[in-house]
This record gives structure tokens, sequence and C-alpha cells, in this order.
């Protein structure tokens, strides 16, 4: 689905670290990834940290996010979010996806904002469970970025802290910006699936001081006298380690490429697959630059003669690799209790969705070979009549 590709100085920079003895939580490759990842971003600070999920606990923490607050958050997205949520005793408010872009709806945050809640003393409550409403977290899914303009027009005029969820996104763009800098504070992933890897890893990074210094702080075990072991409050062991950090270093060397890969791959797909009857492929508004992260079309099943999870089955048995979109996180059990908006339009991405094999070294060979599977399967099964029901 979306391999790693190790094509730079990986196996320079590991070695290095081997051979200096520098392979665990502090080392000179730490510093220098954060340094990099800041400068790439045009970010005044950044804290290396042990996974995305981490630093999303980090960040919504060093904000300001108390218990039974509640934090507004896309439902198309994986879990991670929302779980980091509710590490800190919050809850998430669950946000529709728009229908064009697939991204936060920001007409039905404005909706809610607007309808579903009202200040009390000074304070911004959900009308619905009397709970403080105190940020909001944006998922940049798929690689393409939500609309912040308007989105942060709306945090200011509600008091609201904005922390972008840009794991999937690095190397996209919103109006010429880097997504990561749209926000009061954003946080990447560096898993092995991601536009770059570190092997793990993630990075949170803001412009605010004082957060930057506590970020570091708390991930590092909240030492407050590192010779006498006096700690003064939980902290946590959320360090990333020099050999990750190596790699980092490397594959962000190749960012660049990396993400243009991406957009060949997604160029080739919009190409093959246009033509095919009930195939929508993913699309990218005119004020945004795409990473691509993972290519991902929507099937309608009476037109393209099978649902997307008949599909996934028939490219699996030619060793092809599809998966479907998350389960909308307002459906999730783990998460019973949350407040949601409606969200008709992430249920039906989840139906509908497919992602395909998207991997920074994909060749055109490889990828001919999907698109025609796809192609061979609609005319194998057009015109067939195909139960209309959402996935359990």
């Amino acid at each position: 689905m979306c391999e790693p590709f190790l094509g730079g100085r990986e196996w320079e920079y590991v070695r290095e670290c081997l051979d200096s003895g520098w392979v665990s939580s502090v080392g000179p490759y730490v510093t220098r990834f954060e340094r990099d990842v800041a400068m790439r971003l045009g970010s005044r600070y950044s804290v290396a940290i042990v996974n995305g999920t981490s630093a999303l606990h980090i960040a919504l923490k060093i904000v300001g996010v108390a218990l039974d607050d509640e934090v507004l958050v896309s439902t198309m997205t994986f879990i991670a979010p929302a779980n980091a949520i509710r590490y800190l005793g919050a809850w998430p408010v669950f946000i529709d996806a728009e229908p064009h872009y697939w991204q936060m709806d920001v007409e039905k945050v404005a909706d809610f904002l607007a309808r579903d809640c009202r200040w009390t003393a000074g304070v911004l409550r959900n009308k619905h469970t009397g709970r403080r409403v105190s940020a909001m977290l944006p998922v940049h899914v798929l690689g393409h970025p939500v609309d912040m303009n308007p989105l942060m027009e709306l945090a200011e005029r509600y008091r609201l802290v904005v922390i972008e969820d840009a794991t999937e996104s690095l190397g996209a763009y919103y109006h010429g910006r880097p997504v990561g800098r749209l926000g009061h504070a954003a946080c990447l992933s560096f898993n092995g699936n991601k536009v770059i890897t570190a092997g793990g890893g993630g990075m949170l990074v803001t412009d605010n001081e004082e957060w930057a210094r506590r970020a570091k702080y708390l991930t590092t075990q909240a030492k407050d006298d590192g010779l006498e072991y006096v700690h003064q409050e939980v902290g946590y062991n959320y360090r990333l380690t020099n050999v990750q950090a190596a790699l980092g270093v490397a594959q962000l060397e190749r960012l660049d490429q990396h993400v243009e890969a991406k957009r060949r791959i997604a160029e080739q797909y919009a190409s093959a697959l246009a033509s095919v009857p009930g195939i929508e492929c993913i699309r990218e508004a005119e004020w945004a630059r795409g990473a691509f992260w993972m290519y991902t079309v929507l099937i309608d099943a009476p037109t393209f003669g099978m649902t997307s999870r008949t599909l996934m089955h028939v490219l699996g048995e030619s060793g092809i690799e599809t998966r479907p979109l998350w389960q909308p996180l307002h459906c999730s059990r783990a998460h019973d209790g949350a407040y949601a908006v409606d969200c008709t339009t992430a249920e039906r991405l989840h139906r509908d969705g497919l992602s395909l094999p998207s991997s920074v070294g994909l060749s055109l060979d490889a990828q001919a070979i999907v698109t025609s599977r796809i192609q061979g399967a609609c005319a194998a099964h057009a015109g067939a009549r195909v139960p209309f029901t959402a996935p359990s």
C-alpha cells in the first residue's frame, strides 16, 4: 500500500549512530532532526517525540485541554487524534467531512459553534453536554489540507486553540503555506507508511516558546533535576531515539522527491481511471498542493458493478493490496458518549472509499497492472445489480 522508500543517506547516518554509540534517546541526530523540521516548515520550535499519537497527546496537554473539555475533531480519520483527546479525560466532538476534498467540514464547524454552543460566564460550552469547548483538531487527511483560513477565523471568534494533525500531509501546501504552519501548533508522524519515515516517530511544531519548552520537559519524564532525579509532576517517556532521528534526517532531505513521486502516481491514477464508470477519484482544491499520501477513490456500486469491498477482494486475489477508509470515529464503540454532528458524508466515504497502492517507489508498470485490473473488474461486471448496503 505505502511502503517506505529508503533512497537517500539513511545507511550513512544510521551507521554513524552505530559507530559513535549514540543509539538511544539522546544524540546529535535528534537535535538535527528537530532543527531541520523547523527550518523546513518555517517554525520557531520543533520537539521530537516517539510517535504521532504521543505528539498529539502532548500538544493537547500543553495548550490547556483539560478534564471533561471538548475538542472538535475530524470524524473521517484514523482513531489516533480521538484517542489522544481521551488520554486527557477530554471528549471529542466529531465533525463530518465535506464532500469535495473529504476534509473537516468548516461549515458544519461554524454551524455547531453557532447553534449548539453558548457562552456561560465567559466560557464556551456545548449546550447538549454542558462541557467546555476548548480546542479544534483538524486532520489533513490523505495528504490534502483542510480549508484552514475560515477555520482559524472561527477559532479566533470563539477563542479556541487549533492543533493541526498533519501526520498524513507533510509536504502539502495551503495557499502557498506549508501544512503544519497553519494553526497554533501541529503534529507530524514518521511512521513507516508516511510520506517520509523514521521507522516511527513524531514531531510537535509551534512558534510558542513556552509550549515547546513544556513539551520537551513532559516528554523527557518531567525532570526538574537530572542529577538528583527530582520530579515535580508526572512526565512521559516519549523520547525519540537517535537512530530513528538519523533515518528521519535522511528522509527529510528527500521530502520534495517523495512528494513529486506521490503526485506523479496521483496523476497516473486520475488519467487511467477517469473514464471508468462508477469511480470518483480524489480531487485537489485550487488553493491546495496535496502530498497525495494515499490515493483513494470512491466506488459507486450500482454503476461500477460491485462494492468497494468486493473490488478490494477481487484485487487481492491478483496480489494487489488495497484498503477501505477508516470507520468514521462517531461510529466507533471506543468513543461512545462523545458528541457528533451529522456525519453522513463520512459514512458515504467509508462505504465507498478504497485506497490504492501509493508507495513512493511504485513503478509505472506496477501501477498500470493495478489500473488494468480495476478496468477489467468494471468491464466484467458491467450492468450487474449490486445490493446497496453499508459495510458493518
